[in-house]
């Protein structure tokens, strides 16, 4: 069950926390991950850990917001390995302000990095998806694209965009075998939120019914079953991993 071997999948912002993570379990799962983020350094151990394990991965370094060098290395995957088959968009950045405060910089980086490097990376990977009759593209939003959040109107936009998105590309390419699934998390302990302050820490959690922080392996698993075989009948969803906070 949820096996992928002979899959070829990326990942990226694989370089630490739940992109990190991601491409552990599917790397053990039987898929060669190729790993991508901005850090060399960062991802080459990540690929030689992966590797240690007996698994299978490589690494590309990549800044996904500039869409000519995301398109190009899944064009590169593609003739290198015939397909790419699991699309994981988990890079992401945060740049918090109040709205009257935030500048178009901070605006355009986050938009650039969540929301446009997805749309480059999914159109570079559809074509072959189609050619190859398969396809799982999963995104992973958060659920404040969902809810909203004070100070990340553009965190906010970037996630619902993503999901937006995703229910779009799921209708125009369902009927090739193609999912494309969001993953919306809620607070998982990640080098993102650890700096979050202990008085708003102890707040989330009063409003968290499960009354813990999620963990990157909760959101890497759910990835994972959407990637398998199993999830072939789930498409344009977005499925929130938050310990049920959306609902309290």
């Amino acid at each position: 069950m949820f096996k992928l071997a002979n899959k070829i999948a990326m990942v990226t912002g694989a370089s630490m926390g739940i992109g990190k993570e991601i491409a552990q379990v599917i790397a053990n799962a039987g898929a060669h991950v190729i790993c991508v983020a901005r850090t060399e350094k960062k991802i080459y151990k990540l690929a030689k850990q992966i590797i240690h394990h007996e698994g299978s991965a490589s690494s590309i370094v990549c800044d996904v917001s500039d869409g000519n060098s995301f398109s190009k290395i899944i064009h590169s995957t593609v003739k290198e390995y015939g397909k790419i088959d699991i699309l994981i968009n988990n890079a992401g950045i945060t740049r918090d302000s109040l709205l009257m405060r935030m500048n178009e910089e901070q605006w355009d980086l986050v938009m650039d990095t969540n929301l446009k490097s997805a749309f480059h990376g999914i159109k570079a990977a559809i074509r072959p998806m189609i050619k190859n009759k398969f396809g799982r593209i999963i995104n992973i939003a958060s659920i404040v694209g969902i809810t909203g959040n004070a100070g990340q109107a553009n965190y906010s936009a970037s996630k619902a965009g993503l999901i937006g998105m995703t229910q779009s590309i799921a209708k125009e390419v369902a009927s090739r075998g193609i999912t494309v699934n969001c993953i919306a998390p809620g607070w998982i302990n990640t080098e993102m939120t650890k700096n979050i302050p202990e008085n708003i820490k102890k707040d989330l959690l009063n409003r968290i019914p499960l009354g813990k922080i999620g963990i990157p392996e909760d959101i890497a698993y759910t990835a994972l079953f959407l990637a398998s075989n199993e999830a072939n009948y789930i498409t344009g969803q977005t499925i929130t991993v938050d310990g049920g906070r959306i609902i309290n």
